[in-house]
């Protein structure tokens, strides 16, 4: 998912021979990917919406980057990169790309849903590697060439689409500046503590995966549709159950994301279609309940 920057991370593999991180040609890597990457510090990300996918969701259809928004992200490490990533799939893809990805020495993280009665339905898979960064690149885009993911750059909208919702509100009760993008408001809020995968801080924590997302979809009158995931330690999960529930949020998934990240991460998606300042509210009850940090 991480369309609300959704967000996997990685087991470590060997992918052949590591250039060193100040080596990498990332002009190589964008090549090998098909697209230029929003580049964060030293995090390369590569966006690959589901754009070919009309969703819907009691009623809403689901805009790319809300809830459809596959990526990778690559950071120098280790003499190389390691690479995360979600890739958003139908069912019958799961399988093909999942055998190309593993030919190719990507590893397979988490397979699992993030929303419930979507139609049709979408699955995430989340990966990861270490290695030489053209040649992962290489590998993920031909697992998914095993699926209808549209592998030739999305064009520029001429414009972004309004947002009708009252947004200075919301950065207020949420406790972050959202961005707008594709038609959702979104926000990334880090966790205080740093989030490490086999020694290596994943920062920024966007990017890479780790800061809870929200997304906010308007549907009319005030109303948004939400969704995302929050990042969490074991203590943190039924907490933040109790608190979104009983703010009229449906708990869609809890699951992990990655392998071997310091602390262990469980990942809780979320569902609404309500006022938005009621929803931000509830949402914000939630945050309440994490080690999150405050801006």
């Amino acid at each position: 998912m991480r369309a609300v920057y959704v967000l996997a991370i990685c087991a470590v593999t060997t992918i052949g021979g590591a250039a060193s991180a100040q080596e990498i040609d990332w002009k190589k890597v964008d090549e090998a990917l098909g697209r230029s990457a929003a580049v964060s510090g030293d995090v390369h990300r590569y966006g690959f919406p589901r754009s070919d996918l009309t969703v819907t969701l009691d009623g809403v259809t689901i805009r790319p980057t809300l809830a459809l928004g596959g990526w990778t992200a690559f950071k120098p490490a280790h003499g190389g990169a390691m690479v995360m990533g979600d890739l958003v799939l139908l069912e019958t893809e799961i399988n093909p790309v999942m055998a190309k990805l593993i030919e190719n020495g990507i590893e397979i993280t988490a397979v699992h849903n993030h929303v419930l009665r979507g139609n049709p339905a979408t699955f995430y898979m989340h990966i990861g590697g270490h290695g030489d960064p053209v040649k992962l690149a290489t590998a993920i885009r031909t697992g998914l060439a095993e699926s209808k993911t549209p592998l030739t750059p999305p064009a520029a909208p001429a414009s972004q689409p309004a947002i009708d919702l009252d947004t200075g509100q919301l950065d207020q009760i949420i406790g972050a500046k959202g961005q707008a993008n594709g038609g959702v408001y979104q926000f990334g809020v880090p966790r205080r503590d740093p989030v490490t995968e086999s020694g290596m801080q994943l920062a920024p924590a966007g990017p890479m995966g780790v800061a809870t997302a929200i997304g906010f979809q308007p549907t009319g009158g005030g109303k948004a549709a939400i969704t995302g995931d929050f990042v969490l330690t074991a203590d943190e999960v039924n907490p933040v159950i109790k608190a979104l529930r009983s703010n009229g949020i449906e708990v869609t998934a809890v699951h992990s994301h990655m392998l071997n990240e310091q602390p262990r991460l469980f990942f809780l998606h979320f569902w609404a279609n309500d006022d938005a300042v009621k929803l931000a509210k509830g949402l914000r009850a939630a945050l309440d309940k994490t080690a999150s940090a405050k801006s």
